[in-house]
């Protein structure tokens, strides 16, 4: 069988190509043919790495390997990556083994090249999953029509326009919204613009949330977030608040810049909404911006780690906080 390192920003991918080795394993045996560990210590890692597959078929190891290339965890010795080495080398027949590195997308931070751990899993099946920045609207379009089509769909012009002004880039949100749109074009196979406009959440909705908590209508932003969570699940609903947080910042940060320089690095293609915004977000400070887009990001990541027990709770003390 083979090793895989998968790592970059866009996650969705990554767990695409997961998903489609573990569709090769037994469907009868799957809870133990499939293991994922998370940045385990030595000794529980090389007895994963030397574990031979059992009776009931071929088996597939996760390892999220984030730590191993943190720069505040501890590092495996020299003599520790030489037996994670050998036992790559030495592969058991009937086993894949993924080491995975999912990068905060606003972060922009690759896996430190240096290391020796990076060195020895790059000579295997390793590939970087990079975000598509939100102003190559084509190669998105590209990308929703083939995920469109693998579930029978498909997505007229101007419903393509829509809806990549209400998701931006993010791949999740429009597998998640694809769904929908599946169940509710049957027995049809066509997405209209209409079924984008009463089917997904538009920025309009997200930017009356965050525009109510800029102008601390705390009150105001729970009954949006609310009558969000009818049509999304309250982890797309932070995601997609993320990033009109993040086009705001790069319009605060960038205000002096040139327009076409601030269009390319927040994705929003209209000049004329760009000056808009500067007005609006001229009263606003930064570091409010920041702070809010740093509480998000901390309950986002809890419900990603499946640490939240109540999410809808979480994420309104999350946007109250």
């Amino acid at each position: 069988m083979a090793v895989y390192f998968f790592y970059g920003e866009e996650d969705f991918n990554i767990d695409t190509e997961i998903e489609k080795l573990r569709s090769k394993l037994n469907p009868d045996f799957i809870s133990m043919s499939c293991q994922t560990l998370d940045n385990p210590e030595y000794g529980e890692l090389i007895n994963a790495l030397r574990t031979p597959p059992m009776m009931f078929g071929n088996m597939l190891i996760i390892i999220n390997a984030e730590d191993y290339f943190s720069s505040t965890k501890k590092q495996f010795e020299d003599n520790e990556l030489k037996d994670i080495e050998e036992s790559l080398e030495h592969n058991q027949e009937g086993t894949d083994i993924v080491f995975v590195v999912k990068i905060d997308r606003e972060e922009g931070k690759k896996p430190d090249s240096r290391k020796k751990l990076f060195k020895i899993l790059s000579k295997y099946n390793a590939k970087e999953f990079q975000v598509i920045p939100t102003y190559r609207t084509a190669e998105i379009a590209a990308w929703v029509k083939n995920k469109a089509k693998e579930k029978g769909l498909t997505i007229k012009d101007d419903a393509m326009e829509l809806f990549i002004e209400q998701i931006g880039n993010n791949l999740r949100i429009f597998n998640n919204e694809l769904d929908k749109l599946q169940l509710t074009a049957y027995p049809e196979k066509t997405v209209t613009k209409k079924m984008i406009e009463e089917i997904c959440v538009s920025n309009q909705d997200l930017f009356n949330i965050t525009n109510c908590l800029i102008k601390n209508e705390k009150d105001k932003a729970l009954l949006e977030f609310k009558k969000l969570t009818d049509k999304k699940h309250p982890l797309e609903i932070l995601s997609a608040i993320q990033t009109i947080l993040r086009q705001w910042i790069i319009i605060k940060v960038k205000a002096n810049a040139p327009v076409h320089e601030v269009m390319n690095l927040s994705g929003i293609r209209n000049e004329f909404r760009i000056n808009i915004l500067k007005k609006e977000l001229k009263d606003i400070q930064t570091k409010e911006l920041i702070n809010l887009k740093n509480n998000l990001y901390d309950i986002e990541y809890r419900l990603k780690k499946g640490e939240v027990i109540d999410s809808l709770s979480e994420v309104e003390c999350a946007l109250i906080r």
